[in-house]
């Protein structure tokens, strides 16, 4: 009777504690599942597991999961075909959809239903998130945890899901062409999106900047069309083009081999490659190799762009040259022998018509087929490719500037300018979508505070935005909704210089991405999400990949009001403690807890970083406030973006950092400062920025007026600058001094003439020189 209860006793207590390790370890994956039911108790993988399946897809799909452990843990579970006994069975349910799957995990026996061999490969990725991180080990042979140097426990808790997927397309796009990822970090990259449940890995193998995929037919697409020039220490938007007979460098391509094994690769993961094959724009790297293709009229060196291209953006495919179809089918003929994807992208975007306007053949092509403009020309163009890619079995997808004009029959538009609005025009035509759009969908874009991140072009798509991103806005009809296939994410390659700033960019905002596509909104939940993100992150870097942590970065906010300045410090995460000095220390665990606002009303220095567990997380945030007389005082007009200007903190070179005031115009710009009182004014200072490969420029002069009764001003200071002295390459700050002649006044107004257009030689030619002010100081 004693070694009974003893028994029972030791089985209640196990139980208990089986029980424990499911409330200690919740259940966290990322995207979401449908439903989450936990059980009591874990499944534990060994040598001794098995798995049970239908037939060879099942059994293929079970080994890509099995090899996982063959490399982390020194075993492989079995895969027997045909078996209904195993510890971990596949059974095939016809009533579930494609992609859905149940999966039940007892501590006994794991039972995964689906449709689908997708279904299949889903529920073991669920499964893969609730293994430890080690999982993604190459080191065989076991594994040790790193704190206590015990064997690993390949455990999962007992749970019951329930999941399918909202959108059927679930894409991302990575742009090869600019920076060539290699093939191995290419699959690596693979890998995690089939984690995620991505679905559609969009390849943009060719544009300006390089030719990245082998064609038989057209040697020199890469003995040519891949190599470009080298600018060193140059950012993309600042490099000069190539000059005739300059040396290029090989910048790298896939050979077709490479590709085979990047679309099986992705197959096993249940993703399907989609290459895209720009025109009629974005083409001067395959010019380059062919230059009788482009327009006859085209007088400058065709070579392959290291950076905007400027004025050689507009060198494009002729549209009235027979031949350039040709050679575009035969590209196409061996780019859908090599991707038995059902999509083909066509490009279709940003197609200048300059030389279109004076090419006899594209004229003639137009009063031939009675187009009423070049417009509709490239209408013509887009329609012509379209047909010859859906005569081959295949649908085409273009970026949404085919809307400009009669959309090709049957295209899929991907919807990027802005949100995205124009893929609208082509679903009331009765045309399925997939948005992309670049205000939260680009991933170029700066993904936390700028102070912290490696530069780039435009604003911020921090994770956040991407996250709560809704892509059916409740004012859609059913009919637009019903049309809507799904959406993508977008990493163009400007900036990057090696792959692991391809992996920094992409990760970890892939997951957010991966959630918008795959869950439920009301399943949303951004607390829970973070949770589910930083597990799924243990496993980026048991792979090696440097994922940002700019989630953890503060982002200041310092506003005027009456006359104070009030300083807001956001992180967009809600599960860490904000810490901060005013005495210029280094904020610590043990430093004063952000609550609220700080008011500020004087010149000091303030740092902040965040904290969890008492171990900082985020980089530290360090902005000294500087005081003087226009410091907190209003502007007139009341204008939010312009109290940047009296705003006491200074803006670093990237102009895009939220503390550069700029105007939508740079023709004329005017502000005026109400100092409040009467005072004695010696010197202004005026902030200015330079960015040459953005056009971001001094303007052509500036004056200075004062007022003590805002109605009559009067000129006291003025200043002109040389085309020299505006135009000058680089980025670069300077303070521009005024004079004040130590007089009287109240109000301090500040009038700026632009610069005007970029001259030709600029890497922008033509385009407007925009004005950038700073902090506005007054002595």
């Amino acid at each position: 009777m004693k070694y009974t209860c003893l028994i029972l006793l030791w089985s209640l207590l196990s139980t208990i504690n089986s029980f424990a390790d499911n409330l200690t370890q919740p259940i966290s994956i990322v995207p979401c599942p449908e439903s989450i039911t936990p059980g009591t108790g874990n499944f534990t993988f060994s040598g001794k597991t098995d798995f049970a399946v239908e037939n060879d897809e099942q059994a293929e799909i079970a080994r890509c999961f099995s090899d996982l452990f063959t490399h982390a843990a020194g075993f492989t579970p079995r895969v027997n075909i045909g078996e209904r006994k195993g510890k971990v069975c596949f059974l095939t349910d016809t009533s579930l959809k494609s992609e859905a799957y149940h999966l039940e995990i007892t501590p006994k026996r794991i039972t995964i239903k689906a449709s689908d061999g997708k279904g299949f490969f889903y529920a073991l990725q669920t499964i893969r998130q609730l293994l430890p991180a080690s999982i993604e080990s190459m080191d065989s042979g076991g594994k040790y945890s790193a704190p206590t140097g015990k064997m690993v426990a390949w455990t999962v808790p007992a749970v019951t899901i329930s999941d399918e997927p909202r959108f059927g397309y679930r894409g991302l796009l990575v742009d090869v062409a600019r920076f060539f990822t290699p093939k191995e970090n290419l699959l690596r990259i693979i890998d995690c999106m089939g984690m995620l449940k991505v679905n559609k890995l969009h390849l943009h193998l060719c544009d300006d900047n390089g030719w990245r995929i082998e064609i038989k037919q057209y040697p020199l697409l890469t003995e040519q069309a891949s190599r470009r020039v080298e600018r060193p220490g140059k950012s993309f938007p600042e490099r000069r083009n190539p000059r005739q007979g300059e040396p290029t460098v090989e910048k790298g391509f896939y050979t077709q081999d490479d590709i085979r094994e990047i679309v099986a690769y992705a197959a096993q993961r249940q993703i399907e490659v989609i290459p895209e094959i720009e025109m009629p724009a974005h083409s001067n790297a395959a010019l380059s190799a062919y230059p009788l293709l482009a327009c006859p009229v085209v007088d400058k060196f065709i070579g392959v762009l290291p950076g905007l291209g400027g004025g050689h953006g507009d060198i494009i495919y002729c549209a009235g040259n027979d031949s350039v179809f040709t050679f575009l089918q035969n590209i196409i003929d061996e780019v859908v022998d090599l991707f038995p994807s059902k999509y083909i992208n066509l490009g279709g975007d940003e197609a200048r018509k300059t030389h279109w306007k004076e090419c006899p053949l594209c004229q003639a092509r137009m009063k031939q087929e009675g187009l009423a403009d070049e417009e509709a020309l490239q209408g013509y163009f887009m329609a012509r490719m379209s047909k010859y890619v859906q005569q081959k079995g295949r649908e085409v997808i273009g970026w949404d500037e085919l809307t400009n004009t009669d959309i090709p029959k049957d295209a899929i538009i991907l919807g990027w300018r802005g949100m995205g609005q124009a893929a609208l025009k082509a679903a009331e035509q009765g045309h399925r979508f997939i948005m992309t759009p670049a205000r939260v969908m680009y991933l170029i874009r700066y993904q936390g505070p700028q102070w912290f991140e490696p530069l780039t072009y435009f604003g911020n798509n921090i994770m956040k935005d991407l996250y709560n991103y809704e892509p059916i806005p409740k004012e859609w009809t059913p009919k637009i909704s019903s049309l809507l296939m799904g959406v993508q994410a977008c990493m163009w390659t400007e900036f990057c210089n090696k792959p692991e700033d391809v992996d920094y960019l992409i990760f970890p905002r892939l997951a957010a991405l991966a959630e918008v596509a795959w869950t439920q909104p009301e399943r949303k939940d951004w607390k829970k999400y973070l949770v589910a993100m930083d597990k799924y992150n243990e496993h980026l870097a048991e792979k090696g990949i440097v994922f940002a942590r700019s989630m953890y970065n503060i982002q200041q906010t310092v506003t005027p009001v009456n006359g104070q300045l009030q300083v807001a410090l956001d992180c967009e995460r809600p599960d860490v403690e904000v810490r901060y000095t005013m005495d210029g220390s280094e904020p610590n665990a043990q430093s004063s807890l952000y609550k609220n606002k700080l008011m500020v009303t004087k010149a000091q220095t303030i740092k902040a970083a965040t904290f969890r567990d008492g171990q900082q997380m985020g980089k530290t945030l360090t902005f000294p406030i500087s005081w003087n007389k226009a410091t907190a005082k209003p502007i007139l007009g009341n204008k939010q973006a312009e109290k940047v200007l009296v705003n006491g903190v200074r803006g670093s070179l990237k102009q895009t950092d939220f503390e550069w005031c700029s105007w939508e115009s740079s023709d004329s710009v005017t502000f005026t400062i109400d100092l409040q009182k009467k005072e004695y004014l010696h010197t202004l200072s005026l902030g200015c920025i330079t960015n040459y490969g953005m056009a971001v420029h001094k303007p052509a002069d500036i004056e200075i007026w004062l007022s003590n009764d805002n109605k009559e001003y009067h000129p006291v200071a003025y200043k002109q600058f040389t085309n020299q002295e505006i135009f000058r390459e680089g980025t670069f700050i300077e303070d521009v001094q005024f004079d004040l002649k130590n007089e009287t006044a109240r109000y301090v107004r500040v009038i700026a003439k632009g610069a005007g257009e970029c001259p030709v030689t600029h890497v922008r030619p033509g385009q407007e020189a925009r004005i950038f002010f700073d902090e506005v100081i007054i002595e």
